[in-house]
């Protein structure tokens, strides 16, 4: 299948192909499917090996395996409902990936995702810092913070004063290197989205990707720790690329959901 993700309209999301039975493929045959398809990520269902979860999936770029992405996960989980997928769990998808088990369930008309703990977070080291800059091509008085959000993907975020600066962005591909870099800005108060997001992955065949769950994940553990995002916010992200996806974001207890529509464009079989 190939679907649209964090979007109710089709073609103004993420889109993603998701291989249904891919058991006997090889690596080297995901590998290429990912090359071929030139999507942000391409997927493939296998049956899970730990038996807590409901499926395996293995999330491909054109440029490599992920331990873990976002718009993949809901996705992914979309269409093995689609095929006739039942949760062990009644109401709560378990998804086993490379960062472990991702619990995946409804919220309202959309799917949504539990945030992964970042793996490390903080302030970057001024190098880094000063790379986020030249990369941005901005003053350093411009950026308000550049922290580490890694939660599988290496991301670092970089807050900017306005979504209007993000928007502007025009990044130096030749100074971001192997970085895995997103900035987020706020829109004016009473906005029907609270923040624009952008994120800049070069070195995994996708200069930009248009709609980011990894990157919206770990941007709201950081945003809503530090006081930056109330408990519940809405992302616009992709409007640069032609896009318009929308990722919905929620605390609820202890976990933070990252929700968004998922629409299916295509059905069909692939020989490999």
């Amino acid at each position: 299948m190939q679907v649209d993700v964090f979007t109710d309209r089709p073609l103004l999301g993420n889109p993603l192909a998701v291989v249904i039975d891919s058991e006997g493929l090889s690596d080297q045959q995901m590998a290429a499917f990912a090359r071929w398809t030139n999507l942000s990520e391409t997927t493939f269902l296998l049956p899970p090996t730990d038996a807590a979860a409901d499926y395996l999936v293995r999330i491909f770029t054109p440029g490599g395996e992920l331990p873990f992405a976002g718009h993949p996960t809901l996705g992914t989980a979309h269409c093995w409902l689609a095929q006739g997928g039942l949760p062990k769990q009644p109401g709560m998808i378990v998804q086993q990936c490379g960062v472990g088990l991702v619990r995946v369930k409804r919220d309202g008309t959309r799917l949504a995702f539990a945030a992964p703990p970042l793996r490390r977070g903080g302030p970057v080291a001024p190098e880094l810092h000063a790379q986020v800059l030249r990369t941005l091509r901005l003053p350093a008085e411009e950026v308000l913070d550049v922290v580490l959000v890694d939660n599988g993907p290496h991301w670092i975020a970089a807050r900017l004063k306005s979504a209007e600066a993000v928007l502007a962005l025009q990044p130096d591909y030749r100074a971001i290197g192997p970085l895995e870099l997103g900035a987020i800005g706020p829109y004016p108060p009473g906005a029907p989205q609270q923040f624009e997001v952008r994120a800049f992955v070069p070195d995994m065949g996708v200069a930009e990707d248009p709609v980011c769950g990894s990157l919206n994940a770990g941007m709201a553990l950081w945003m809503m720790e530090m006081g930056h995002a109330g408990a519940s916010y809405v992302v616009s992200q992709g409007q640069v690329l032609g896009r318009d996806g929308r990722v919905h974001v929620r605390r609820d207890g202890a976990d933070t959901w990252i929700g968004g529509d998922v629409t299916p464009l295509i059905t069909g079989a692939v020989r490999l």
